[in-house]
């Protein structure tokens, strides 16, 4: 419980489930933020609700924040009286809409060192609200988002909410390449140091302030935890779809232009137990699982580079289409490996893995060359069938050499291979 160690005393972090300690402004490990514009009906029933949800279910100390973003009603008096009521709440009144700006501001200013939030209307079932942080109270992950789309998820909404919502994540991912399943989903955590990293590159202060920070996240490889949900659409919802939906397509354009560009300096938002940009539950957690996948990428690099040398053979001679055709598969299989072999994402020190792949391409070049030149010196006329079967054979023998530099120098964190650790809690 690496946050819980850091930040409150030794029996804060081994309280007892179910048991509620009363909780000052100053000591909450988890900060659910929920904004609100002219919420005055139903305000204090969800916020009462929630309440009640965290001081029996919740294990550790918390706090409940109540943005206000320019209510023109009696929302403010109504969250202010909450406040009052319930020492475990506290109000905050922004003069200016925008939930991504309500958002922005207070986990900016909270003390927590777990921040979360969700929709004043609570369709999401609460149930699912440890299961969220969780991850984030212990140290695996930097995010975690609520998620209506992935398996185990149980959903009761329109057929044109369930459309807008999956042609929107649909477009995310082809525009953007984005991996997280659900974007909008009104039930978010991060913890206080990767937002304090991460919300200064943050534009947006409305709708699209999730959507830019998990993009912005998942390209800076943070871990984002997904939590199926069980939802309930608000039928009272007042949200203009289109609108929205238009100004979400002007902020992924805006986005998708800035990366392009290389404007932002995601690099600064790396985990410290390694540099690279990885997805964890995808990299292979075993060296066996590694050789396999190695293997399998070797066998189609093989193939490649048999074909290459053949075609290249007859036009510039056997030392130069080896060398050609080694050259062209060693930037494929670099490729590769890097990202099935040791999950390894983004742009983030390729440049660097390329050129550490082909000095380990000198290696076979000069295995494959020798085997060559021995074959040559040998037999002056060898045939096609005993020069591939030489240089499959040389091949063989500098893969494990390969594997082993691959593993051991070009990916690797500072604690050792990137797949090894990548499961592992800082």
């Amino acid at each position: 419980m690496e946050i819980l160690t850091q930040i409150l005393p030794r029996q804060a972090a081994t309280l007892p489930a179910r048991e509620h300690v009363p909780t000052s402004r100053h000591t909450a490990v988890l900060d659910v933020v929920v904004p609100v514009y002219n919420e005055q009906a139903d305000l204090e029933a969800c916020v009462r609700r929630l309440h009640e949800h965290l001081r029996t279910s919740f294990p550790y100390p918390f706090r409940i924040t109540v943005a206000d973003n320019a209510s023109t009603d009696a929302t403010a008096r109504v969250a202010a009286a909450l406040e009052q009521a319930l020492p475990e709440v506290a109000a905050v009144h922004l003069p200016q809409k925008g939930r991504g700006r309500a958002l922005h501001h207070v986990w900016s200013t909270s003390d927590a060192p777990v921040l979360a939030y969700m929709d004043v209307d609570l369709s999401t079932d609460l149930a699912a609200l440890l299961p969220l942080v969780a991850p984030l109270i212990s140290g695996h992950s930097d995010l975690a988002i609520g998620s209506r789309l992935s398996r185990g998820s149980r959903v009761v909404r329109g057929p044109k909410r369930e459309m807008v919502s999956r042609a929107y994540n649909l477009i995310l991912r082809g525009t953007l390449a984005t991996r997280f399943s659900d974007a909008q989903c009104g039930f978010k955590a991060i913890r206080k140091d990767v937002a304090e990293r991460l919300l200064p590159m943050v534009e947006d202060t409305g709708w699209f302030f999730d959507t830019e920070m998990l993009v912005l996240a998942e390209r800076a490889g943070l871990r984002i935890h997904e939590v199926p949900v069980d939802w309930v659409d608000d039928p009272d919802s007042r949200v203009d779809i289109v609108a929205t939906a238009v100004a979400d397509l002007k902020g992924i354009a805006r986005l998708g232009r800035a990366l392009a560009r290389g404007r932002l300096p995601l690099s600064g938002l790396h985990r410290e137990d390694g540099p690279y940009e990885h997805d964890p539950d995808q990299v292979p957690t075993g060296l066996g699982r590694q050789l396999v996948r190695f293997a399998a990428v070797g066998a189609v690099s093989t193939l490649a580079y048999l074909l290459l040398y053949v075609l290249l053979r007859g036009a510039v001679g056997p030392q130069t289409a080896n060398a050609l055709a080694l050259l062209l598969t060693a930037v494929g299989n670099t490729a590769a490996n890097r990202r099935l072999t040791f999950g390894v994402r983004g742009r983030s020190r390729a440049a660097r893995h390329q050129a550490q792949g082909l000095a380990v391409f000198f290696l076979g070049l000069g295995v494959t060359s020798g085997s060559l030149a021995v074959l040559h010196a040998l037999d002056p006329a060898p045939g096609r069938a005993a020069e591939l079967t030489v240089l499959v054979a040389a091949n063989l023998a500098s893969t494990l050499a390969r594997f082993l530099l691959f593993r051991a120098w070009i990916f690797t964190t500072k604690t050792g291979p990137i797949s090894t650790n990548a499961r592992t809690p800082r």
